[in-house]
């Protein structure tokens, strides 16, 4: 089953906490809980979404919210390991693509990052994906991510398939929370209510991430 804004939160699927005091949604009642998905090797993570979870983390761990981090892998898996998450963690040390654009960027101490990650980190528990590609399988891929699909032209519809397909051909692992979740992509947002609802999803920098923590926070 894919979570669904307006229903229960699942808990996050996690192979293990990596930092902090093991936790989980169902254990965070009455406050509102932001998750901030990442993969190690991403630039975008460290450049928008966690610096943009540290803020919030600071603004708002003392009005009820938990921020928690999530360390998934959907590709890369040679670099989005647990290795180089406890590295990072433990160090500050960064690796492959985060690395270089960092440095390009004038983001680092030399090839680490200039701030730690303050709250708990948990990596997604990974199951090793079927070799079987059939249509059944891409079509689920695609509606669980592309509501609007079946609107679509004949011509996007086919070229989005076989993109699909491509995709799925290569896919080593099933992420089970970034799955579960239908996340497009890191960094991601989610966010739950008080009630353990599930209230956002966002993928990628969208600049009313606060906004919306804020909304929850006064409910």
């Amino acid at each position: 089953m894919v979570a669904r804004i307006g229903s229960k939160a699942p808990n996050l699927k996690v192979s293990k906490w990596v930092q902090g005091i093991p936790t989980n949604i169902d254990k965070e009642k009455d406050d509102v809980v932001l998750v901030e998905v990442f993969q190690v090797n991403c630039p975008g993570c460290f450049l928008y979404g966690i610096p943009e979870a540290i803020d919030i983390h600071r603004k708002y761990r003392s009005d009820g919210l938990t921020v928690l981090g999530l360390a998934t892998a959907f590709e890369d898996y040679d670099k989005n390991t647990l290795e180089n998450l406890e590295l990072l963690l433990t160090t500050g040390a960064v690796i492959g693509e985060t690395s270089k654009v960092l440095g390009q960027y004038g983001q680092l101490r030399g090839n680490k990052l200039p701030y730690k990650i303050p709250f708990p980190v948990a990596t997604d528990s990974l199951k090793k994906e079927s070799t079987s590609l059939n249509q059944s399988r891409v079509m689920d891929f695609i509606e669980t991510r592309f509501p609007d699909f079946r609107s679509y032209s004949e011509q996007y519809k086919a070229d989005l398939i076989e993109r699909i397909k491509q995709y799925l051909r290569t896919k080593q692992y099933t992420a089970e929370t970034f799955e579960e979740y239908a996340l497009q992509g890191t960094p991601s947002s989610i966010l739950i209510d008080k009630k353990g609802i599930l209230r956002h999803v966002t993928f990628g920098q969208n600049g009313y991430l606060e906004d919306v923590v804020r909304t929850l926070l006064k409910e």
